[in-house]
């Protein structure tokens, strides 16, 4: 889609290289340009209360400022305060299962993955029950409760990973209810031991099975034993002592010398009628030393004060961070630098901010979110979540980016979480004024939609859309949907979260800037109406939205 608004930008950056033609508002070459800067070796990679973040925050608030925006952040500032968390579980003294006939050791790492994001010195649990809570789902809006009133404190949670129908057949009652294939949020681990919290329980475990999660063992196990969380506020509640992971064949073997068939409980697990299930005289104990320390982080906000809604907003966002310094590589390289996941995103919050100060003011407030610690569990957003500056019942929708391509023009965009909400209509008509079409991510059982900070709102109700390319193979316009899929295999298995993920000259941005077009432009449309997305019937986001709704009249 074009406006009539000329925005006088450049056709081309100064090396004039077609792969950074502007054909549109936003310029790739520009974008380049930004990344070149955020994934450079001064950075650091971006880790959270690192001397990366103090420079990633200055540059950010020099460009918000340099186009003429306001601060959008705490008391008139530019930043909101994101106090964290950061625990690191030592050799376990004890981590083992014991009942009648004796103890069973786990080895962390192996049978086992446990962490903690209390902050505490030590995780302690003696003779705790264990009970297993099928998928662990309660969702009214479906009909589905598998806890049917089970009284959790002091106990051990073990739940499946996923949904109640991911691996149900053809004819059974379950079949379809929590979209098939495609997870919902009920299926991400997050979910799950936040369930376990709120129902008192003392920790949670969750038995690991590849296609279920989406990934293999090795990406459980968390590095060194590290985990991050919010400060949560008191009279808030707190998680669960511990939390973790069972490898599929150690659960097994723990449910067989409890008299029960783990495999056969899967399938009662996909009744409504299930119940939990005590793990006969099954005890779990823990005595882990934790090492946890508080970091102090910030996310960064600029705002466009809208002329006749300024109470309304519409968002703008991406991460700032990366996973700072690690391992070296096999060139010796230890920076990961995050260049694509997410300066590339950072890029596109600036591009559509620069954009939006060239045009007229629109009618309701634009805010440009720059979060913090999303590779450490969302956790920037969810400060901004708990602790809105913009009240979450005005916010119209919010549009993020977390990974862009880089191969080049597409026929297509791929769109995460396809089938939620009212926004995704006005993104197809957008995306048809481009000549280009939405195509729903190819491997829905992942999650993906339930794992960027868009989500963090979302949960609370705002309506959102969020582009990531690795949801997806995009159709290229050199090489197609194979050229596409080959793009998102090389980087996802090469450079994902990996050194390698670097600033290239390579790069052609021409399709990083259609999609980040069609986010302006669909922003604009919603900044300069009267229009409240809604979340479709059967998401389960939209009881919550709809609970505010006096709010929006």
């Amino acid at each position: 889609m074009r406006r009539s608004v000329g925005l006088g930008l450049a056709a081309t950056v100064a090396f004039g290289s077609a792969a950074l033609a502007a054909s549109g508002p936003i310029d790739p070459g520009q974008m380049s340009a930004t990344v070149k800067v955020l994934a450079s070796d001064a950075f650091g990679g971006r880790a959270p209360g690192t001397p990366g973040e103090a420079r990633t925050v200055d540059y950010l608030i020099k460009r918000f400022k340099a186009m003429g925006l306001q601060p959008g952040g705490e008391n008139g500032g530019w930043t909101q305060a994101v106090p964290l968390v950061r625990t690191q579980v030592g050799a376990p003294s004890t981590l083992s299962f014991h009942d009648a006939k004796g103890a069973v050791a786990l080895r962390q790492g192996e049978e086992i993955s446990i962490a903690t994001v209390r902050p505490v010195d030590r995780v302690r649990i003696k003779d705790a029950p264990l009970v297993f809570v099928g998928y662990g789902v309660h969702a009214p809006e479906r009909g589905w409760d598998d806890f049917k009133g089970v009284d959790l404190h002091g106990k051990i949670a073990v739940f499946l990973v996923n949904d109640p129908d991911f691996e149900a057949q053809p004819g059974e009652p379950v079949a379809g209810k929590f979209g098939g294939k495609a997870m919902t949020y009920y299926g991400r681990w997050t979910y799950k031991y936040e369930e376990a919290a709120r129902r008192g329980a003392v920790g949670a475990l969750i038995v690991h099975d590849a296609p279920g999660a989406g990934y293999g063992w090795s990406t459980v196990v968390a590095p060194g034993g590290e985990a991050y969380d919010i400060v949560r506020p008191a009279g808030a509640v707190q998680p669960v002592l511990l939390q973790g992971w069972l490898r599929g064949d150690a659960a097994q073997d723990l449910f067989r010398r409890t008299g029960l068939d783990l495999a056969a409980l899967r399938v009662k697990a996909r009744r409504a009628d299930f119940h939990p299930v005590a793990l006969g005289g099954l005890r779990f104990d823990a005595d882990v030393p934790v090492t946890a320390t508080h970091v102090q982080s910030h996310n960064v906000l600029a705002k466009l004060v809208g002329t006749a809604h300024p109470d309304e907003t519409v968002m703008f966002a991406a991460h700032w961070d990366a996973f700072g310094i690690g391992k070296p590589d096999a060139t010796g390289d230890r920076i990961r630098r995050g260049a694509n996941d997410d300066g590339l995103g950072i890029a596109g919050v600036l591009e559509i901010a620069r954009a939006f100060t060239h045009a007229p003011k629109p009618q309701r407030t634009l805010v440009f979110a720059a979060w913090t610690a999303e590779e450490r569990g969302l956790l920037g957003s969810e400060t901004y979540a708990t602790r809105p500056i913009y009240p979450l019942a005005k916010t119209a929708g919010n549009l993020t980016m977390d990974i862009l391509e880089t191969a080049g023009p597409s026929h297509d965009v791929v769109l995460i979480g396809a089938g939620q909400d009212s926004l995704e209509g006005d993104l197809a008509r957008v995306a048809a004024g481009q000549g280009r079409k939405v195509t729903p991510d190819s491997h829905p059982e992942k999650g993906l939609f339930y794992r960027a900070d868009h989500f963090s709102v979302a949960k609370r109700g705002v309506p959102t859309v969020l582009l990531m390319a690795i949801g997806g193979g995009p159709d290229l316009v050199a090489g197609g949907r194979a050229a596409g899929d080959k793009w998102v295999n090389d980087y996802t298995a090469k450079c994902y979260h990996q050194p390698c993920d670097a600033w290239s000259a390579a790069w052609d941005l021409r399709g990083a800037a259609q999609d980040v077009e069609l986010l302006y432009d669909t922003g604009s449309m919603l900044a300069n109406s009267r229009r409240w997305p809604t979340w479709n019937a059967g998401s389960e986001f939209k009881a919550l939205r709809d609970q505010t709704a006096a709010e929006r009249k």
